[in-house]
């Protein structure tokens, strides 16, 4: 009976070891958390929802807090309350580092990466080719007819164009008068202004030829309009840059490369796609996310 209680109390206490083997390893996953935010708009919820996805598939528990308000989620990373999302380099350097503007994208993002290391201990991974910036949108047709494929092509053939914006537009320092500094006079034919949220609208009634936009506005999709190129550089750059606390990094270095993989599916053209899937075509962005997403694999 003692030999046999002995050996019972060996197998007791060996099944024991292992549920704790076990129950230590669910453990050490649950700690492998990462937890990704964005802001509150269309296109930093797909990407945010893109970074997720990736970390997921690397075996990491995503946390989701998204829709912070873009004046304090730079202000939620420091206090780690998140790890990692997209930024753009246009707000980083001029909103948050309080620099003076700069206009040529790869001298942007460096100043953008260095100051955020040095001054918040934060990574700036490689950087989108998604640019999120001021630019002007033109009828397809008009573009066609007058060969206005750039801003310089526009300034050269204003004459023929309605031109239509808000009316402050027409008088801020980065609205008309600072891209006819960068440009020279737009003698265009007509100017029209109207609220910001019709310009889509009047531009598909025919009433006018050419409006500002943003550069990855959902309504770009339709093959009917036109983004013409800033060859210039009137404008600053935002492209897209994952911002990462250095010590997620450190902790979890398989991160970067996940995240930049992302960066590098993306362009401009692909995000007005996507922006109009779900601005336009109503679709939910997790699951635009998760289709554009499954593509990549």
């Amino acid at each position: 009976m003692k030999k046999t209680g002995k050996k019972l109390f060996t197998l007791l206490l060996a099944v024991s070891m292992v549920i704790a083997a076990v129950a230590g390893c669910k453990g050490k996953e649950e700690e492998k958390k990462i937890i990704v935010g964005s802001k509150g708009f269309t296109e930093n919820l797909i990407v945010s929802e893109l970074y997720a996805l990736a970390l997921e598939d690397l075996g990491y528990t995503v946390e989701r807090k998204f829709e912070i308000y873009n004046s304090v989620i730079h202000e939620t990373i420091c206090n780690d309350e998140i790890d990692l999302y997209p930024e753009y380099t246009g707000t980083a350097l001029m909103t948050i580092l309080g620099e003076g503007m700069m206009t040529d994208p790869q001298a942007v993002y460096e100043k953008v990466k260095s100051m955020y290391a040095d001054k918040y201990g934060l990574a700036v991974l490689d950087f989108c080719r998604v640019n999120d910036g001021s630019g002007l949108a033109i009828r397809t047709e008009a573009a066609e007819n007058w060969g206005i494929y750039t801003i310089s092509d526009l300034q050269a053939n204003a004459s023929h164009i309605r031109f239509g914006s808000t009316a402050d537009f027409l008088e801020r320092e980065d609205g008309l008068p600072g891209l006819e500094s960068a440009y020279g006079p737009f003698d265009f034919a007509e100017k029209t202004s109207f609220d910001n949220a019709l310009k889509y609208e009047i531009m598909k009634n025919d009433e006018v030829d050419c409006v500002p936009a943003y550069t990855t506005d959902a309504a770009l999709a339709d093959e009917a309009l036109t983004l013409l190129e800033d060859d210039r550089q009137f404008w600053p750059p935002y492209n897209i840059i994952p911002v990462v606390r250095q010590e997620v990094l450190d902790q979890y270095p398989d991160v970067e490369e996940a995240i930049n993989r992302i960066s590098a599916s993306l362009d401009t053209d692909t995000m007005i796609q996507l922006n109009s899937e779900v601005d336009i075509e109503q679709r939910e962005y997790e699951e635009v996310a998760k289709e554009f997403y499954d593509t990549l694999n």
